[in-house]
């Protein structure tokens, strides 16, 4: 099976503790895919840059320990590793604070992607949190055109977070500018609200199929995900879980999803019979559900669908 690769940001999230305390742990959205896909024992490669400090060094260790190909991971004393600390309601939603201005990721230059990053790949996997004005940004758009020349699968899940950017139209702006290249999206229902301004997904999916977009997956939560081609459409309901938290159950389900598709190897996600898509998002949505009943993301995600 291929290897995936994820580019953005790889920090440290900060999960309070009942006596007011933070535990730091491994995070970040494209980190976190890569670990799905890897405690699925799937390959994938991150391309990210680290502060030369001790979170940079620890998430490097932890990364490398989760199975995640740290080959091209870059350090720099540029700048700190970026930092976020998560505030957690009482049904474990989640609320951050970053510091990251500028963080060491958003320093990663664009001359740092070769072809050789993209032997034997399935997918380039990409969010909207490293595309504010900075080398990360060229960075992303020099890795989707290798990986689109490669005819290779594009995923991006806008991952919205407006506290990183002054201007929000902006952020809506980006996002929409990168959809095209995607030919999987993945939003969740307050993000269709955010891009779309419905709280209809299928709506919103009619507005978000464009360019090189087959499916788009819209996730509500404990109401469970959306799936949409222009052939066909479905829904799957969650499980119910005692969530605890869901810092990065929406990478899980991505990078779960993400693992299934390079298992049947699908070039053509508008192929998909809704029996089809069916058991991929059941299986994806217990895998997410698994991983909101601990704390963290990566630490929490299961090593099978069973």
């Amino acid at each position: 099976m291929k290897k995936i690769i994820a580019i953005g940001e790889a920090l440290i999230d900060f999960i309070p503790q009942p006596d007011g305390s933070y535990l730091p742990m491994l995070g970040g959205a494209p980190c976190n895919v890569c670990g799905a896909y890897t405690k699925l024992s799937g390959k994938a490669s991150l391309l990210t840059q680290l502060g030369d400090d001790l979170f940079g060094q620890r998430i490097y260790h932890e990364l490398k320990e989760t199975g995640i190909d740290t080959s091209f991971i870059q350090m720099t004393k540029e700048a700190k590793t970026s930092l976020a600390f998560v505030g957690l309601s009482e049904n474990g939603q989640r609320t951050f604070s970053f510091y990251r201005n500028p963080g060491a990721d958003m320093l990663y230059r664009e001359d740092n992607i070769s072809d050789e990053l993209f032997i034997d790949n399935y997918a380039l996997h990409f969010c909207s949190v490293s595309l504010v004005d900075c080398p990360m940004k060229k960075a992303h758009l020099k890795a989707i055109e290798t990986a689109l020349s490669k005819q290779q699968i594009i995923s991006f899940d806008p991952n919205v977070r407006l506290m990183l950017w002054e201007d929000h139209q902006k952020l809506k702006q980006v996002i929409w500018d990168f959809i095209p290249y995607a030919h999987l999206l993945k939003v969740s229902d307050e993000e269709v609200e955010f891009l779309c301004g419905t709280s209809s997904p299928k709506e919103a999916a009619q507005m978000l199929m464009k360019g090189n977009v087959q499916l788009v997956l819209v996730t509500c939560g404990a109401q469970g995900v959306y799936a949409f081609t222009q052939q066909t459409e479905t829904w799957v309901p969650s499980l119910k879980v005692n969530a605890i938290d869901t810092t990065g159950a929406g990478d899980g389900f991505i990078g779960s999803f993400l693992y299934q598709c390079a298992f049947k190897d699908i070039q053509d996600f508008s192929s998909l019979s809704k029996e089809e898509l069916d058991d991929m998002l059941k299986k994806s949505s217990a895998f997410a559900g698994k991983s909101v009943e601990h704390h963290g993301a990566i630490a929490s995600y299961p090593t099978s669908f069973d």
